[in-house]
């Protein structure tokens, strides 16, 4: 894009847009076209900027409940590698500690030659993003952890954390196909099962950013209890974890593995198919909630089935259109996650740094050297 076309668009002057990338330019955030470019053929030429995509990654970890993943992201939100890790121990200083001691490695196998900025963590459950602290996951039995200090001691590094529903918002905001709504929620569902909300561009926190804890919320089964001891939680029906029980229950797998129950139904098993048919109906009765308190332009779903089968899409639609009194559309206003089944855990946590940085890029830079600072990524400090 031309700096005037970028002064139009944000209506600074054009000595602020040139002082501004030039800024950006030298901290190596954006970089200029190689040819000058005439429009129309007519005209003085100039010289267009774009964000620089091959010199900086910000590090994501996605921590689940049988594994993490590693993953670099590009300054645009691609995934340039990825590393699922399983968990030796749940305990919060195992896998940390597995975190730190593999993420130096992983960058230097991968990419190595690119200067790593920050890394951002993304994790289930309640999150204090403010202070780096996973304040509660039930799925993994972590209560009050500093993520945030722990990893960004052990790695040198600058390290925020934040929920997986606000991180995978915050990344269909800056890269997704919703981008040009200011104002959707987001459900994901996997081990953990939560919500985003995001109005005006910015994700609502709430007090001690309680905002999107949909666990609990009364739609699941009557007759399923969940750790609490309340029965009909949404959490406890439909989790990955409950879900894969079910399919050994009515014999469809040998083991609790909803990746086992996706083979079987990309495989053509009629059986494990309507499983996830039946999962994506039970996740609209909670959606359809969601829209009727909320009344969001849209609804941005991130769960296995609905990434990989169409038809468990049109079901939860079906769903949410028979339910709430609001939603207007459901095939323009409930969609699903925009990253696909293998990256969307990995950009999740990347997109808890890139957030930070679309919003105030110049802060990264060094002041006297006009650098962006390197994370070290060499062990623990």
């Amino acid at each position: 894009m031309a700096r005037r076309t970028v002064a139009r668009l944000t209506g600074l002057s054009a000595a602020a847009v040139t002082r501004h990338c030039r800024d950006l330019v030298e901290l190596g955030l954006i970089r200029e076209a190689e040819e000058a470019a005439v429009r129309g053929g007519m005209g003085r030429p100039h010289v267009p900027v774009d964000i620089d995509v091959d010199r900086h990654l910000i590090g994501g970890v996605h921590i689940a409940h049988e594994h993490f993943t590693l993953a670099a992201l590009d300054l645009r939100g691609r995934l340039r590698a990825s590393e699922r890790v399983p968990h030796e121990g749940t305990a919060p200083d195992a896998v940390l500690s597995a975190i730190a001691d593999r993420f130096p490695a992983f960058v230097e196998a991968r990419l190595s030659g690119w200067t790593p900025v920050a890394v951002g963590v993304a994790v289930g459950g309640w999150v204090d993003p403010q202070q780096g602290i996973v304040i509660e996951h039930t799925s993994l039995g972590w209560r009050d952890i500093p993520v945030g200090e722990t990893l960004g001691r052990a790695l040198g590094a600058s390290v925020r954390v934040d929920n997986h529903a606000r991180a995978l918002a915050c990344a269909e905001r800056m890269f997704g196909n919703v981008r040009a709504h200011g104002s959707f929620a987001h459900i994901f569902v996997g081990n953990v099962v939560d919500a985003a909300i995001m109005t005006g561009g910015v994700p609502h926190h709430g007090p001690r950013s309680g905002a999107g804890e949909i666990a609990h919320l009364p739609v699941g089964e009557a007759g399923v209890r969940c750790s609490r001891g309340h029965y009909g939680c949404f959490e406890a029906t439909v989790s990955d974890r409950a879900w894969a029980h079910r399919a050994v229950a009515d014999g469809i797998t040998t083991r609790p593995s909803l990746t086992a129950l996706a083979g079987r139904a990309m495989a053509g098993d009629r059986r494990a198919r309507e499983l996830f048919l039946d999962r994506a109906r039970m996740i609209g009765r909670g959606a359809a909630v969601l829209f009727d308190v909320l009344n969001p332009e849209v609804l941005v779903v991130t769960e296995l089935g609905v990434l990989q089968f169409a038809d468990c899409l049109e079901a939860l639609r079906d769903e949410v259109a028979a339910r709430s009194n609001v939603c207007a559309d459901t095939r323009t206003s409930v969609v699903a996650g925009s990253f696909g089944v293998d990256a969307t855990l990995a950009v999740a946590g990347g997109s808890v740094e890139l957030d930070a940085i679309y919003r105030s890029p110049l802060s990264l830079g060094v002041v006297s050297g006009r650098t962006v600072p390197g994370v070290p990524l060499g062990g623990r400090t």
